[in-house]
């Protein structure tokens, strides 16, 4: 092995170290929200969000992009699935940019004073943060005053973050049916 080898090895090692450090510094949010996938955000990529064009309110969002099993990451204590590897490093680099508020629960169900899941493929990002919702009838109810539900939502998650993490999936929900054509994580 030559020498500069070895270095290009020795920061890439320090690299990764620092990054683990830098996340363990930060806050830790509450349970996250993890359905019978097994991953956050139901094994769909938090980056990806970020890169599709978001419809305007009153309009379906595109559908999430599905993650991959063998691409993750640990953060919040759950199980992370990414479409690839540089949408993997974005999210080792910056987590809490990424991950859906409310630990990945209905914003709306939190604006409510609720603790449910959230469905991934019912999706906004507001003010640089990604929230989702429960149901497409939900959808409805929250666009009608996304504002208002989200001082709502930030008054109670106080005292939500703490409470156990929802249990339920979001799709066992009968008006969840056809929100989703792929299921998430998808293999290699």
């Amino acid at each position: 092995m030559t020498r500069k080898s070895t270095r290009k090895i020795l920061l890439a090692s320090a690299f990764s170290a620092l990054a683990s450090l830098s996340l363990l510094g930060t806050a830790q949010a509450g349970e996250q929200y993890v359905d019978e996938s097994g991953f956050a955000l139901s094994g769909y990529d938090p980056v990806a969000f970020f890169e599709m064009e978001q419809n305007p309110v009153g309009e379906r969002q595109p559908e999430a992009v599905p993650g991959k099993a063998a691409i993750t990451a640990e953060y919040n204590g759950a199980t992370w699935a990414f479409a690839s590897e540089a949408n993997r490093e974005k999210f080792l680099a910056a987590p809490e940019k990424y991950a859906p508020a409310y630990d990945g629960h209905c914003a709306y169900g939190i604006a409510q004073g609720g603790k449910v899941p959230g469905n991934p493929n019912l999706w906004r990002i507001v003010d640089g943060t990604l929230y989702l919702n429960i149901t497409p009838t939900v959808v409805g109810f929250w666009e009608k005053d996304i504002d208002g539900f989200l001082v709502k939502a930030e008054s109670n998650w106080d005292s939500k973050e703490a409470a156990p993490a929802s249990s339920k999936s979001w799709k066992a929900i009968d008006d969840n049916k056809g929100t989703y054509t792929v299921s998430a994580p998808i293999g290699n």
